[in-house]
């Protein structure tokens, strides 16, 4: 006969590991913000913007973003910034090499990693190519709060969120080509992407 003797903490344990299947897959529970890539104005500044090419569906292909932007951004100096600001309920989608997908084939390489902006500080990590003037940063915002380490907000999100409705997080990318600038602040990229974070938070 079997023992009763362990059942009830059993049964604890069993419920208490139906929350997250329940919350997660039965329920597919998320929780909104209000906040939309749509809320980033066409004219950022003396930039004006018109939409890239990419078909409707690649963002939700690519980085499983539910909204997504992509428009280039061009000055009457004729400089132009690249803006993609997409967001996902899958995390490691947008912020593992977002590169790869958003400049590829411009052989980028993490240069390092910044605080650009003082209200409100920015973790930025720029990426740069050797031998070409072409740049590229990215910025990631979770739940209000602007990411530096990608990673460990990985780990303590993952916890948090096995008993919590998902959040989504949303990635602001910008690149340049013939980049004159050696300091980030400085470039057009910049700019562009202070611009967006602030009309999206707006």
């Amino acid at each position: 006969m079997m023992s009763t003797r362990h059942a009830l903490p059993v049964i604890i344990l069993i419920m208490l590991a139906l929350i997250p299947t329940i919350i997660h897959s039965y329920l597919n529970l998320k929780t909104g913000d209000n906040l939309s890539t749509r809320q980033i104005s066409q004219v950022l500044g003396s930039y004006i913007s018109k939409p890239t090419q990419r078909q409707s569906e690649w963002g939700q292909n690519t980085f499983a973003c539910y909204d997504w932007i992509e428009r280039i951004y061009t000055n009457q100096q004729g400089k132009s910034v690249r803006l993609f600001v997409g967001r996902s309920y899958d995390h490691k989608r947008l912020y593992h090499h977002p590169e790869l997908a958003l400049s590829y084939g411009k052989d980028l390489k993490m240069v390092e990693e910044i605080h650009y902006s003082e209200q409100p500080n920015i973790p930025v990590k720029l990426l740069a190519n050797e031998t070409k003037p072409v740049i590229a940063a990215y910025a990631l915002l979770y739940d209000q709060q602007f990411v530096e380490n990608a990673i460990t907000h990985q780990l303590m999100s993952s916890i948090i969120q096995l008993i919590t409705p998902r959040k989504p997080i949303t990635l602001f990318y910008v690149e340049e080509e013939g980049a004159e600038k050696s300091i980030f602040s400085e470039t057009d990229a910049a700019i562009v992407l202070k611009e967006a974070i602030k009309d999206f938070l707006r």
